[in-house]
């Protein structure tokens, strides 16, 4: 049989539906995953950026990108290793190259048997979370009269009170609240959709930013929630930025600050309010409940701790 020719592997910065990609290339790969298994631009990026980094170390290496040997593979791991990237991050991309693998073989690309990598074992982490005590001192750090205090008030509210992702908090826009009904349409992973309340403090804080203090006379082309000083949309990095500025100015130590710190907390404190795990999943967006459970994990830890202080028997 006459092996076909291979596209040139160079995974695309941004990935574009109305290009014909080479057949069998990465960002044929990367333009069915968005077509055809719905993935985000988030996914997508990510997936680019793991193959890129895999044909970066062929190119410098002399080795072929299209067909994955045992040596190569294991070569590249140490290379990730020595980069000084965590287990997660080495696994994900472990996992985009067998997913680029499979695909050539399920388009008829790549005849015969290939080798796929393993997938590293995947250390589980407990998420940090603030206590109730640390996010009111967090929301108190926003107190001023200046509209991005106001703004990043209703930031911070919105995060823990909907237990919003980074990317989640930062695309959305003002159609997305519907405030007579107490409602919030989310968008998360892959562009799915997801409705959660908006009620109490979190809906009044977000009120009183967009009727009083949103920057005026912007394009009604620029929807989005929260705007920067000069009226642009925030972005996930512009998030994280002011999550460290105002944990700063509480107090709150910079390694138990993160993107995602408010979402964690959110499911955290629900759950030791007694919310069920499956209200939960669907208020988080997880598709499976099973990515759910962490969060319980974090809790039977807490009450661990708590009766190993408290209770007069826990001492041997």
């Amino acid at each position: 049989m006459v092996p076909r020719p291979r596209a040139r592997f160079l995974p695309p910065e941004e990935v574009s539906v109305s290009s014909a990609p080479t057949e069998g290339s990465p960002e044929a790969f990367l333009r069915h995953l968005r077509l055809e298994r719905g993935c985000g631009e988030n996914t997508l990026r990510a997936y680019a950026a793991d193959l890129r980094s895999w044909g970066d170390f062929c190119r410098r290496h002399a080795l072929s990108p299209h067909v994955p040997s045992e040596e190569g593979v294991v070569r590249w791991v140490k290379d990730l290793e020595l980069q000084g990237l965590g287990r997660a991050t080495i696994q994900r991309r472990l996992a985009a190259l067998r997913s680029w693998g499979r695909f050539l073989q399920e388009t008829g690309q790549d005849s015969g048997e290939r080798w796929m990598p393993p997938l590293p074992v995947k250390g589980r982490t407990l998420p940090q979370v603030l206590s109730e005590g640390e996010v009111e001192r967090l929301f108190r750090a926003c107190e001023g009269s200046h509209p991005l205090d106001l703004r990043d008030r209703a930031l911070l509210e919105l995060a823990y009170g909907c237990g919003l992702r980074a990317s989640e908090l930062a695309g959305v826009r003002l159609a997305d609240l519907d405030a007579s009904a107490g409602i919030l349409r989310v968008r998360g992973k892959g562009d799915k959709e997801r409705l959660v309340p908006f009620l109490g403090s979190v809906r009044d804080q977000v009120v009183n930013y967009v009727t009083h203090y949103r920057p005026k006379g912007i394009p009604e082309s620029e929807d989005a929630l929260f705007l920067s000083r000069s009226g642009s949309s925030l972005g996930r990095e512009d998030v994280w930025r002011i999550v460290q500025k105002r944990g700063k100015a509480a107090g709150i130590p910079a390694s138990r600050l993160h993107p995602h710190v408010l979402r964690h907390s959110f499911a955290t404190h629900l759950i030791r309010r007694g919310m069920d795990l499956r209200t939960l999943q669907e208020l988080l967006g997880h598709s499976s409940v099973t990515t759910t459970q962490i969060y319980t994990k974090v809790t039977i830890d807490r009450l661990r701790e708590v009766y190993a202080e408290s209770h007069p028997r826990a001492l041997g």
